[in-house]
Parts: structure tokens; sequence; C-alpha cells
């Protein structure tokens, strides 16, 4: 395992954990130089998932980690979180439509594949979110580490590196991951801990593999929405609880703790929820004593109640037949009661209890098997690490030899060594958002560690000597970018590893070179060095040396309001001419150093929406090659066309679902091309729509597209058209209407955007989970 450099927090997050005011930070020692400007005012990306923090790996990445502190400052309250996908993908006042991505998926197994083999192109140094994690039994240094979006992983040499392990053509969202005493492995599908940039994906129910993952079998709880947990009782490897959280977009299903005696062949719910959209987090099994954690917890679109009367800690005393709710100190039933961890060893007990809105409300500890609680000291260090989304981890973890060792998930690691009295936290040698941990019983002092930048291991009791795997594919993209005088460049924005390039890294893998959420990603055509990298919410950079230095340019542009994910395009006729998306376009002439507005607000405002703020923005740009065409489309369904350069605008289409990309062919701008975000127009339908009388008329073009969000689009030589969707890839060969799956062995994963290098006939598709996909077209 390689050991990773110092990372250095963000000054928000080095404020928050040190509960000290805000202070300028400066680069890293060592750092090469960054030209940062500040952000106007009252345009501050948000401080949630997907918010900026220390995520890099190379010294450019921490310099340029270093826009103004304002910036980072962090967001209170239950509006913290970043939006963008969910609410890109969700139904008006409503939800995620139950099971429409099991039914997308079905119509997609169910298309005729056509092409050559997608090839994985990395990155495998950069990691990605793992949401649980676990050992196996009877092989040492054998760990399975279960990713967010990205399917199951094997490591078999203590965690230094990682293979699938999970089926392709099977969900990648997973939950939990368990391994019998008699080495049977069990896999939990859909991520429990609810994103907010980062939409969280719901699964298929339980899995089993006796083979080491070789062959899996379907259990049952095909509607758990996401499992949390799973555990086998140690005496009986039949005998398995699970807690299942449930849908958190629709109500009712299987949610609650279940029960087999068979392995799974049949379930028994023993602990119902109070209400249709309680679930359980956590299940515990000691002897006859059964602990269990109950969440309330529901979204919307503009409405995230992450709490309530439901959620509680509950014990058995008779292996499940009744059931108490805990209290003795503990925070009271109340709506205000949010997600809670709970570990469990002995009598020793310890609940990490949030707020319904996110923010830290206490850490209890008991010593009588939970009849009694404490509350401990509070600590600015631990209250600061739920960081008001304490949803998001839920996560305590008691040292098996030690049970006044402790710790927490939260932003930062957190570590108690006197059972709570003091507390120390960790986000410098290690990445942040952590969501998984497991002792090692073989090696005394060794553990391991999951969190949003892949897999840890510390060989100190998790006190400290963490080393990084060096060899784990699951990065989570949101855009890629390539450039046709280079093949061995790539580069892309991902979920809180920054954007990610193919060059400059000393070990020859990816490269941080900007840190937060990495967002719009571009390579000049005519200068591999020329490249441009953003953080969420349009905070922009350019570099001229392939991003070894970046100079701030977004606060040079016109802005009320820019999109989590902010368009920036070159003119394909000249690339020292930019377009950038706000509200309005900006337009500049000189590689991005200054910019004008060519429109006015091309949106229908910024609407009432009391979550997602940020609404009414551009979210794609397409100029065309005659140097006068630009096409614009926006997050509330408007299409629009300048054909003089801004100096008059006209309206093509309203109404239609969420713009996720305009696309004009370079030769002919009339003929255009939008796609858009299936269920946000209340329909189940995937949207393509064309035009060859530049707006004047549109055909649908969807076809027999599964029914689900397409992202992108990319129109080739003869007509052919390829469309990312969050079901891969397709592709047509009559302009829309009739499409296959391209290629294969791409997993079942969403892919957000796909580029084109017609000279090499090249595709390259950045996919939420399993990181870059190739493949060679026709």
């Amino acid at each position: 395992m390689r050991r990773p450099t110092r990372r250095r927090l963000l000054p928000w997050l080095v404020a928050a954990v040190a509960g000290a005011a805000l202070t300028s930070a400066p680069p890293a020692a060592g750092a090469l130089p960054v030209t940062v400007a500040p952000p106007a005012a009252g345009t501050l990306p948000s401080a949630a998932d997907g918010a900026p923090r220390q995520t890099g790996s190379s010294s450019a990445a921490a310099a340029a980690d270093v826009p103004p502190e304002d910036v980072y400052r962090p967001v209170r309250g239950p509006s913290a979180p970043a939006e963008y996908r969910y609410v890109q993908k969700t139904l008006p006042g409503q939800a995620l439509p139950r099971h429409a991505y099991d039914r997308a998926a079905a119509e997609a197994a169910r298309l005729p594949a056509v092409g050559g083999r997608w090839k994985s192109v990395g990155p495998t140094n950069i990691g990605g979110r793992i949401v649980s994690l676990a050992l196996d039994p009877r092989r040492a240094d054998t760990l399975y580490a279960a990713a967010a979006s990205g399917g199951l992983w094997r490591s078999t040499d203590a965690g230094a590196t990682f293979r699938s392990v999970w089926p392709d053509d099977l969900t990648q969202a997973m939950g939990a991951v368990a391994v019998a005493p008699d080495g049977t492995l069990y896999a939990g599908t859909g991520e429990p801990n609810p994103g907010g940039g980062s939409i969280t994906y719901e699964g298929t129910g339980l899995y089993r593999s006796t083979d080491g993952g070789a062959h899996w079998t379907r259990l049952g709880l095909r509607d758990s929405g996401a499992i949390s947990a799973i555990t086998v009782d140690p005496a009986d490897p039949r005998r398995l609880y699970v807690a299942a959280a449930g849908s958190l977009y629709n109500a009712g299903g299987d949610r609650g703790v279940y029960r087999s005696e068979d392995g799974g062949a049949t379930w028994q719910r023993i602990l119902e929820g109070e209400n249709a959209f309680t679930g359980a987090t956590e299940i515990v099994v000691d002897g006859d004593r059964l602990y269990a954690v109950l969440w309330d917890h529901r979204r919307t679109p503009s409405l995230r109640t992450y709490g309530g009367v439901g959620s509680g800690v509950f014990r058995s005393t008779d292996d499940g037949r009744t059931w108490q709710r805990l209290g003795g100190g503990l925070p009271a039933r109340s709506a205000d009661v949010g997600r809670i961890g709970l570990a469990v060893a002995g009598d020793r007990l310890y609940a990490l209890v949030n707020r319904t809105g996110g923010p830290f409300e206490g850490f209890y500890s008991s010593a009588d098997g939970g009849d009694t609680w404490a509350r401990t000291p509070d600590d600015p260090r631990l209250t600061a690490s739920q960081s008001s989304f304490g949803w998001w981890f839920g996560k305590v973890w008691i040292d098996p030899v030690d049970t006044d060792h402790v710790h927490v998930a939260g932003v930062a690691l957190l570590t108690t060594k006197d059972a709570g009295r003091t507390w120390s936290a960790d986000a410098t040698s290690i990445h942040v958002d952590h969501h998984a941990l497991v002792w090692d019983p073989r090696r005394p002092g060794r553990v391991y560690l999951g969190n949003d930048g892949g897999v840890y291991r510390s060989d100190a009791r998790g006190d400290g000597g963490w080393v990084a795997s060096r060899h784990q594919p699951y990065t989570q993209l949101y855009s890629a970018a390539i450039t046709p005088q280079d093949p061995t460049r790539i580069s892309g924005g991902s979920q809180d590893n920054g954007s990610l390039r193919s060059w400059g890294s000393p070990d020859g893998g990816f490269d941080e070179y900007l840190g937060g959420d990495g967002e719009e990603n571009l390579i000049n055509p005519r200068d591999k060095d020329n490249v441009i990298a953003c953080y969420q919410y349009g905070n922009c950079f350019r570099s001229t040396d392939g991003g070894d230095t970046l100079t701030y340019f977004a606060d040079a542009t016109t802005y009320q309001r820019r999109n989590w994910f902010t368009p920036v395009v070159f003119d394909p006729r000249d690339p020292e001419i930019l377009y950038y998306g706000s509200e309005v376009v900006n337009r500049s002439t000189d590689g991005g150093a200054t910019w004008q507005a060519i429109s006015g607000d091309l949106s229908g405002g910024p609407g009432d929406d009391p979550v997602y703020t940020n609404y009414g923005t551009i979210t794609s740009l397409a100029p065309a090659g005659d140097g006068r065409t630009v096409y614009a489309g926006t997050d509330d369904g408007r299409v629009w066309v300048t054909r003089d350069l801004g100096g008059t605008w006209t309206k093509l289409a309203e109404g239609r679902p969420w713009v996720t990309r305009v696309v004009v062919d370079e030769k002919d701008p009339d003929r255009v091309w939008t796609t858009h975000s299936a269920y946000r127009s209340g329909s189940p339908l995937a949207h393509v729509y064309g035009s060859t009388d530049g707006g004047r008329t549109w055909r649908d073009l969807s076809g027999n597209l599964p029914e689900a969000p397409v992202n992108d689009l990319v129109a080739a030589r003869a007509g052919i058209l390829y469309a990312a969707t969050d079901q891969g890839v397709f592709t047509s060969f009559t302009g829309g209407g009739h499409w296959f799956r391209l290629g294969r062995g791409m997993p079942r994963v969403p892919v957000d955007d796909i580029e084109y290098d017609p000279s090499r006939n090249r595709l390259v598709a950045a996919t939420f989970g399993r990181g870059f996909y190739e493949l060679r077209t026709w």
C-alpha cells in the first residue's frame, strides 16, 4: 500500500475541527504556485456532501485548494448539502419512482449489444466512497469492500489492491457486506447514507456467495431500498439479521429488522418501525440480547426530513420476540431525533446522536447494557465532525481490546481513548467523510477504514500510520475531457476527489490537481497544456501548463446563480474563445482572462425551492462552428439560440425536463440535439430531441432507450449518435429512434459524460462508480 502525502485541511474544516474562527490558510509547503481571486459575495458553494474539502494527493491540488477562505465557509443548517444530482433526476414535487432504475435496467439488458469491448482506463490510485468493510474469518489478509455505486471488491493482500467480485450486470449500488464464520459472503445492495449532490441509488435486496464472490444468489428483501447492516450469528452461520433502511424516496416496502433461520431462504420481520418512513440502520447480536437502531428519513425534491419520532435505540432480551426503546438518559422520543450511530461491546455501549436537521446532538455512553446513559462532555472537534449533516455518517466503532478506545465517523475521523471525555480528529493523513471501519482479530492493532477516498489500513489501532490502497478502481466521476493531441491524456471531475488528470503524478497514476467535487474539465484540442478545471457552483480555473498552476477566473464572469455543475465550453473554431453559463451566457475571447455577458437571464428565475436554492440556471452550452450561433439549455427546461453572438436570443422550447445537454453539429448550425433528465419531467421516459431547422421544429428521438435520465449525447459521423444514460451508453445508426447497447464489458453503472475523438474513433465515458472507460468505435 502506498503512503499518502500529507493532506492539508481546507480552511473551513481547519477552523471547524479546531473550534476556532476562520483564518486564511497559505499553500502547503512546497506547493506549486496558484493565482486565486475571491468569488463575489453571496455565491458560496455548499459545505456538505459535494462541498470543497481536502482530498488531494499532489502539491498542485494542495495549492489550488486555497481559493479565499470565504469560499469554504461552512453553510449551516438543513440547506447545506448540494442537491444537483438528486433534484435533476426526481419528479417535481415527488420523488424517484419506485423501482424505476430496476425497470430501466431490465429494458437495457433486453437491447442487443453492438460494438467492441469497453476497457477500464483508471483511475486505480484515487479510490471512491466505501460504505462497508468485512474481513474473511478463514483467510488471513482478505478484505471485502463495498463501494457506494461501484459494486463489491476483494483484497487478498491486506488492502493493498482490490479486484471486483460483483457481477457487472447487477446493480452497483451497495450498502453492506458481511462474512459468516463458515466463509459465506453476504452483500446488501442500495446505499443507506442519503447523499446531497451525489445521489444515492437504491438496490435490489440481499445476495449470497459461497465461493468468495464468483457466483451469487439473490436471497430476497428486494423492496428494502437500501440495506444498512448485515449480522451473522457467530454461533449459527445460517442465522442472519438484516437492518433494512428502506427506500429514501417511497414509503413502505421491506424496512426494519429481519431475521432468517435458514441462510436467507425465508425472512421474518422482528422489529417494525413506527411509521412508513422508519427504517433500520444497525443490528447487533450479543447472545440473546439484540440491539437495533431505527431511523425516520425521507426525501422529496423540496423536503429533507432526516429524523422523527420513530428514530431511536431499541433492545431485545428475548432474541427479538419483544423490544423496548432505550431511554435512561438518551434523548426522548421526539421529531428532532435524527440519525444515531451505535456500538456495543458487552455491557459497554456508545451512541452518537444527531438532530433531524443534521447538527450534532450528543455522544452518550452506557456501562450497563443500555439501561442508563450518560452524555459525555461536549467537544468542538466532535461537534464539528458532523458538520450539520450527521445523517451522512452515523457510525461508531469500539476497539475490541479496549472499550475506552472508540472511533466515530464524521468529516474527520474522531478518536477517544478515555470513553468520550476527550477527542482527537484526523483529517490530514487520510481522506475525509468516513463510513466504515473493521478491526482485524488476526493482527493486533490492525484496522481498515473506508471513506470517500477509498480504503486505508492502520497497524496502530487506527490512531495514525494510515496507508491507502494503491489499486482501487471505483471512482465516481461527473465529467471527462480528452484531446486529439495525446490519447493518453484524460481528465475529469470526481465526487469528493477533485479534478483528476492522467498526467503529472509521480507514481504514474492519476493526479488530483484541483480539490472539492470535480466538475467541468476541459483540455484545449490544439494545446494539451491549456486546461480548465472547476469545482462545484462554477468555481473554475484555467491553466497553461497542464494544471500545475491554476488561475481562478469565475469572479470575472457575470452571475447571480450558478448550477452545481456549471457549463464551460471551448468555441469549436477558436479555443481562445470560451463560453460560461450562469443564469446568463458569458463569453471570453482571451482564453478566460476576461468575460462579457452576452445574454440576459435565460431561465425562468430562481424559483422557490427551499432545499435547492440554485435553481434557474444554464446547464448546457453549445456554440456552433459558424462563429455566431450559440445554443443554451436550462435546468427549468428552456432551450435558447442566438445567431448573432448574443445580439438577440430566441426561445426554442420550454416546459421540457431539465436540459442535461445541448449538442450542435459543428458544420451545420441548424442541426441540434437536446437531452433531458427523464424523471424530472414527471414521465419515466428517456428524452432525446433533434432538430434540423435550428430548433423551429423538433422530433422525439428517444425511441427504445431505457426509461432513465439521459446525461450526454455525441453526434458522430454518418448520423451515428451515442447517448450516455444512467443505464450505460447506447448508440443509434439512424439518427435516433432505434437504439442498441454500445459495447460489452461496462458494468451497470450510470454514465454522466462521454467524449469523442473522431480522429481515432475513440469514445471515453465517465462512470459514476467505476472510473473512466474507453471504447474504439467505427
